[in-house]
């Protein structure tokens, strides 16, 4: 099997999308038919989910069988009905004896603020994604739970940046391989961890078009925030966000395991998200484990937020303006005298 640098790299995944380009919302399935063992962590305060606690330790479901990431915040989650309608008709589910019960966790993000408020992913939307799956590479950028997805809203919609989804994969040593799939809806600021430079963050209001090489390109949310103190951030800052996501690996691991690397992966969040896990954000990213193979979970979990801190960044290099908002590449010529946060 030929790499695609995508979490489709590990064995027995398959990704499909499904979006209404002219709302710009979608939503973005990830199939596990055979099941696979199961973790979440919810690091945001404002998540909107659907069968979480069940991956938690102590609970008696150990495997889900498909991850679903949509737009549309609370309403939807009907999406992940439309998931569940494919897996019953394939017959795949927890078995009760008395029917194969589907396990689709989910989480959402607020896209309702740009495109249309009123078009919501729905049953069919997640009927459609499952339908699109495959093994190949996912569409990356404006496609799937990415497709109204914006960053940078510390000082409000108006000056969010486009952002979209990004995947990736890595490969631990010829044992095993991690990927993710990220949809990234953040309240902060994009960094690149490896040189500090925001990417795409909130845009200052007073500059209106940017100023090509400028250094005004970002307001720079820390300073932002720090501008702020004694003040509440709810009287600027947008409530639209979330940064949602899933990891898979084929190494093995135990539920109690799968819970763990979820946590150490929200830290590729924190790597390239400032602020990040706020009270405005819903941070939410699962964790699938399809194989067998026998790696410790300290590397996996390294390794696991490695790939969330790379599909992070791919996910607003590979979007494109839309909604009257910019996106990353449009700025590159300004990026050059970009902020940096220190």
């Amino acid at each position: 099997m030929s790499r695609k640098d995508a979490i489709t790299d590990v064995p027995g995944i398959r990704v499909g999308h499904a979006q209404d380009a002219e709302a710009l919302t979608g939503c973005t399935v990830v199939l596990c038919e055979a099941g696979a063992v199961g973790g979440v962590d919810v690091s945001g305060g404002a998540p909107g989910t659907r069968e979480t606690d069940l991956l938690r330790p102590m609970h008696l479901v150990h495997k889900a069988h498909a991850v679903l990431l949509t737009g549309g915040s609370a309403f939807g989650l009907e999406a992940a009905t439309g998931v569940v309608r494919y897996l019953e008709e394939h017959k795949v589910g927890f078995d009760t004896q008395l029917a194969k019960v589907p396990i689709v966790p989910a989480a959402v993000l607020f896209d309702l603020g740009i495109g249309r408020a009123d078009v919501r992913p729905d049953a069919a939307m997640g009927y459609t994604a499952c339908l699109n799956a495959s093994t190949e590479a996912p569409a990356e950028g404006n496609a799937g739970a990415g497709m109204g997805a914006t960053v940078g809203k510390i000082l409000g919609p108006a000056g969010a940046v486009k952002s979209g989804i990004g995947s990736v994969s890595l490969e631990l040593g010829g044992r095993a391989r991690v990927g993710a799939i990220v949809a990234v809806n953040s309240l902060g600021d994009v960094i690149d961890p490896a040189t500090g430079r925001i990417i795409a963050g909130a845009r200052p209001a007073r500059v209106g078009p940017l100023r090509v090489g400028g250094r005004e390109v970002f307001a720079d949310s820390m300073a932002v925030l720090r501008s702020l103190a004694g003040r509440t951030v709810l009287r600027f800052a947008s409530r639209s966000n979330t940064v949602i996501g899933v990891v898979a690996t084929d190494a093995a691991l135990s539920k109690e395991e799968a819970n763990l690397v979820a946590r150490m992966a929200n830290d590729g969040i924190g790597r390239t998200i400032r602020p990040a896990h706020t009270l405005l954000d819903g941070d939410t990213l699962f964790v699938l484990s399809t194989g067998r193979k026998k790696v410790d979970v300290n590397i996996v979990g390294a390794f696991a937020a490695e790939a969330v801190a790379q599909a992070v960044v791919r996910a607003v290099l590979m979007a494109e303006s839309a909604g009257g908002l910019p996106a990353a590449r449009d700025l590159q010529a300004s990026l050059q005298g970009g902020s940096h946060v220190s």
